[in-house]
């Protein structure tokens, strides 16, 4: 069992960088894949990133390459997503999920476990 809280969103303008975490409950954290996705007013929910249980396999969507950066600290059960050279378009509720497996995806139905997101505004 595997809970998810993420902080760390607000406004920010274009350019500009935010740092998002997740604290995550439960004693399988250190072998769970983790993930980051964002959801648009009026989109459907888009991969951001995810993370191999041992952070040694990340991926990531072209639009977030060379600009977004996650990372975990299995020692305290936290992952992170760095934005940097934020755009408009990266605006949206961003939420931390979590696998049964220590395997990276980037499909959402894959995830078991959702936080309550986090809203990100890219503007000026």
């Amino acid at each position: 069992q595997v809970q998810l809280v993420e902080s760390g969103g607000g406004l920010v303008q274009p350019g500009g960088s935010l740092r998002l975490s997740c604290i995550a409950s439960g004693r399988a954290f250190s072998t769970t894949a983790m993930g980051w996705f964002r959801q648009a007013p009026g989109k459907e929910r888009e991969f951001v990133a995810a993370l191999s249980s041992s952070g040694l396999t990340p991926i990531y969507p072209d639009s977030a390459k060379g600009r977004f950066t996650i990372s975990r600290d299995n020692a305290k059960n936290t992952v992170t997503l760095q934005m940097n050279n934020m755009k408009p378009e990266d605006t949206a509720v961003y939420y931390c999920a979590a696998r049964s497996t220590s395997v990276v995806s980037s499909r959402d139905a894959e995830y078991k476990y959702w936080g309550q997101g986090t809203q990100v505004t890219v503007s000026s």
